[in-house]
């Protein structure tokens, strides 16, 4: 398998001005991961505002995923020609805008617009600025370059939802959107301020990056994050009424239990990053595997906060191999590298969409809402069957270059 090298990997700026980059583009993903996951957490207090039902106002967060999967291989595409720093900032200044616009929705149709608006710049950023991160290090710390990216969201579960919602019950939901603009505008003045100029390569186009969409290995690679990572989700949106429905536990353990997920997804982050530079597809294959056991587990420890309380830990630690999956896109997209690295954030809301789609299926047949750890199981067992057919392919094309 040929290893196509980040952009500056032969000369990687110094630790001490790789930093300030990381930091800023953290910051973004932090942004992301607030209103990606504080939406559904607000989502109480601005539906009667806006005149509709909790049910109907939840379509917000589905077409701010729908924003997400169409707009991140159209910014990948018509971004192919320009310099990485001016896309990331033009990027984040689209977020604020689209969130800032949130702010001040009067009524449910703006509202659907403007979280659709948020949506796009999405996977076009993680995307891009998981490329700008490997080219700051050495081939060999890419994947934890890149988590460290990826730890701006997995933080916002442990401090940006939760401030998030809080200050959204204080002062009106509003402000929930207008904190996020604002952290928006701080990354793209970070970003423009500290990221190094990378212009794109010689030859490269809008065709070049539709390249992706013929390579066998990509769409591989992708279904093992929209399988696999939907396991996660379906359990994930219906923590909250396992809870308050089948652990009996007060409305106050919601929080609490959140956290829990988030700093298992934090410190998967850090381990994942760092065990894909040493063994990339060992690490996505064990961490699915895990994953399919602690899900398969779920519905068996939902019955006291004791027993649940670890086992979301580890489903939250087996949340972090989107890292080394993204790390695998820059191995096989050969010169497509920014439409993979976005369409990887595209297959990741795909499963946002397929994980509580076929849990709720499950609770609405009667089968309890500990139900989604089956599901999520047999999802985590389906990313883990697209792996063995990407490694099977893997093997086929070096025994053919053998």
């Amino acid at each position: 398998m040929t290893h196509v090298a980040p952009m500056n990997a032969a000369h990687p700026p110094s630790p001490s001005r790789a930093w300030p980059v990381l930091l800023a583009l953290g910051l973004g993903g932090f942004a992301i991961g607030t209103t990606e996951f504080a939406t559904m957490s607000l989502l109480p207090f601005f539906a009667p505002d806006l005149g509709v039902s909790e049910a109907s106002a939840s379509h917000v967060i589905s077409v701010y995923a729908l924003g997400v999967v169409l707009g991140a291989p159209l910014l990948a595409v018509l971004g192919a020609r320009m310099d990485r720093r001016r896309l990331l900032v033009l990027l984040m200044l689209l977020f604020a805008a689209g969130n800032a616009l949130s702010a001040v929705a009067t009524g449910y149709g703006s509202m659907l617009a403007f979280r659709f608006l948020s949506g796009v710049p999405h996977g076009a950023y993680f995307g891009v600025a998981a490329l700008m991160a490997a080219s700051l290090v050495p081939p060999e710390k890419r994947a934890q370059a890149m988590a460290r990216v990826m730890l701006g969201l997995t933080l916002a579960t442990i401090i940006g939802v939760p401030f998030a919602n809080a200050i959204g019950q204080q002062f009106g939901w509003r402000w929930g959107f207008a904190i996020v603009a604002a952290c928006a505008l701080a990354t793209a003045a970070l970003i423009a301020l500290f990221a190094p100029s990378q212009p794109a390569g010689q030859g490269k186009s809008p065709l070049t990056e539709l390249s992706a969409l013929g390579n066998k290995q990509v769409w591989l690679t992708l279904s093992i994050g929209a399988i696999g990572f939907g396991g996660l989700f379906a359990v994930y949106t219906y923590l909250a009424s396992t809870l308050l429905e089948v652990t009996l536990a007060p409305a106050s353990s919601i929080p609490i239990m959140l956290a829990v997920f988030g700093l298992g997804m934090t410190i998967g982050t850090l381990i994942s990053g760092w065990a894909a530079d040493k063994a990339l597809m060992p690490t996505v294959g064990i961490m699915l595997l895990l994953a399919a056991v602690m899900l398969f587990l779920f519905p068996f420890a939902a019955h006291s906060v004791w027993t649940m309380g670890p086992v979301i830990f580890l489903i939250g630690i087996t949340g972090s191999f989107g890292v080394p999956l993204q790390a695998r896109l820059m191995d096989v997209a050969g010169e497509a590298q920014t439409l993979a690295a976005s369409l990887h954030h595209s297959a990741f809301n795909f499963a946002n969409a397929l994980g509580p789609w076929l849990a709720g299926m499950a609770v609405a047949a009667g089968y309890g809402f500990e139900s989604s750890g089956f599901v999520g199981a047999g999802l985590a067992l389906g990313g883990l069957l697209m792996w063995s057919l990407a490694l099977a392919s893997d093997r086929k094309r070096a025994l053919a270059a053998a």
